[in-house]
């Protein structure tokens, strides 16, 4: 089945069977039990909702502190959140689920979510060229490297699906791990023929050295797609309910705030070092409020299609809903 069809499927089926969590005595707001929080996050702008939060004292008024640890990519949170390094982190929902499938993190009762984080636009997952190289449309990626930040992420997920939906065998193209802060650099270099940016890197390599785009991996079979959220684990939700209740409700008021651009362009400025002129350019997805059982299942069937999930996966039961939701 192609991908296409899959989707159309998944959008007509809704979400599997299961139920979500809530934190346990978070009915009501408590005292946290956690007052200072680490929370691992990309420098990109599809965590603009934590810094937005953090300005406007938001999490303050919850009771809580964060300090933001820098991390190259979801995957590389799960270590974190196992280990207690990280309490909350930031992550593309195909390595969180990837992850949970395998029981990864069953030490720790497994990982739990508990914020929507980004979903897609169009111009905001983009494969990336030199202004003056052959690649020119998405045939000419076939046979070549492209930068990805990790590997089987949301990146190579939705990177594969818009090759397939443009007649390009993704087996025939090679991935390289690279951070995305060294893509730009990468590909004028000719260490990789192109690369898989997101904002505000995007528009920095279109302005700084007029790369053209080759593929909007948003786009077609990917469309609005969800991308990535907030977790913790199983075991830091039954330690920590108050703590949660009191992260989400900061969040659910920081991805509201982070769909307007003045709040926003001047944070890009300070923590994805940016110019301002770029941080003005940026392409913008959507900033969800609330997470969705429904629209998260179709990344995990979208990751069945592709063999990233060796069977299906309900993604229902990793969800922690919000206090008083």
């Amino acid at each position: 089945m192609s991908a296409v069809a899959m989707l159309a499927v998944v959008s007509a089926c809704g979400a599997l069977g299961g139920s979500e969590e809530k934190p346990t005595g978070a009915a009501a707001p408590g005292k946290v039990e956690k007052a200072t929080v680490t929370v691992g996050l990309l420098n990109i702008l599809d965590v603009a909702s934590v810094h937005v939060a953090i300005k406007k004292g938001y999490f303050k008024e919850e009771g809580l502190e964060v300090k933001p640890e820098i991390i190259q990519g979801g995957a590389m949170a799960i270590p974190g959140l196992i280990n207690g390094s990280l309490d909350f982190s930031f992550g593309n929902w195909v390595s969180f689920f990837a992850a949970e499938a395998k029981e990864a993190a069953k030490s720790v009762d497994g990982l739990k979510l508990v914020s929507d984080g980004y979903q897609a636009k169009p111009e905001m997952f983009l494969i990336l060229a030199k202004s003056d190289s052959p690649i020119k449309a998405p045939k000419d990626l076939e046979g070549k490297t492209i930068a990805i930040n990790t590997f089987k992420n949301i990146a190579e997920l939705t990177a594969k699906a818009t090759l397939e939906a443009n007649d390009v065998n993704p087996s025939k193209v090679t991935f390289k791990e690279l951070p995305f802060p060294d893509m730009e650099a990468a590909v004028q270099n000719g260490t990789v023929d192109a690369a898989f940016m997101v904002e505000p890197f995007i528009s920095r390599a279109q302005r700084a050295s007029g790369q053209i785009t080759v593929l909007d991996a948003a786009s077609g079979p990917t469309a609005d797609i969800p991308i990535a959220g907030y977790a913790t684990t199983g075991k830091f939700v039954k330690e920590n309910p108050n703590t949660v209740a009191a992260f989400q409700r900061a969040m659910a008021k920081g991805q509201r705030d982070a769909a307007d651009r003045p709040t926003v362009e001047p944070l890009l400025v300070e923590y994805a070092k940016v110019d301002k002129e770029t941080a003005s350019l940026v392409h913008f997805g959507e900033f969800p409020t609330t997470l969705d059982a429904t629209r998260l299942q179709r990344v995990s069937s979208l990751m069945r299609t592709y063999g990233l999930l060796e069977k299906d996966f309900d993604v229902k039961p990793m969800l922690v809903t919000q206090s008083g939701s």
